[in-house]
């Protein structure tokens, strides 16, 4: 999934810092939405995936302009747990964060009562 850094995207905007650089929690999102439409393939009908846990390393900055690829790897299947190693990189190829995101596959209408 391939993202543009707006304005709406940086550390100011979204009150985690006060630069003008993408923001880890919207780096954040941009990840875990990459993980949902990985694990779509491994969620059977009648079920979804909800997060379960994030270990993320934000290492470098991204300025308002740049883009960022991120991406999520086949995911481990462990019982009713997916496990996915994530990466986001510009478009020099430059690693901007990796980590690891691990989603769980519930029955939705069990999960939504």
């Amino acid at each position: 999934m391939r993202h543009v850094v707006t304005a709406e995207d940086t550390a100011r905007a979204l009150g985690s810092g006060d630069v003008e650089v993408l923001g880890t929690p919207r780096l954040l999102a941009w990840i875990e939405a990459a993980t949902v439409e990985a694990a779509a393939p491994h969620v059977p009908q009648g079920s979804t995936s909800v997060g379960r846990s994030v270990e993320l390393a934000h290492r470098r900055p991204t300025a308002v302009g740049a883009a960022v690829e991120v991406v999520a790897d086949d995911p481990v299947v462990e019982g009713h747990s997916l496990v996915f190693d994530v990466r986001a990189v510009d478009d020099d190829d430059r690693l901007v964060a990796d980590g690891r995101v691990t989603r769980v596959v519930v029955d939705r209408a069990r999960f939504d009562a």
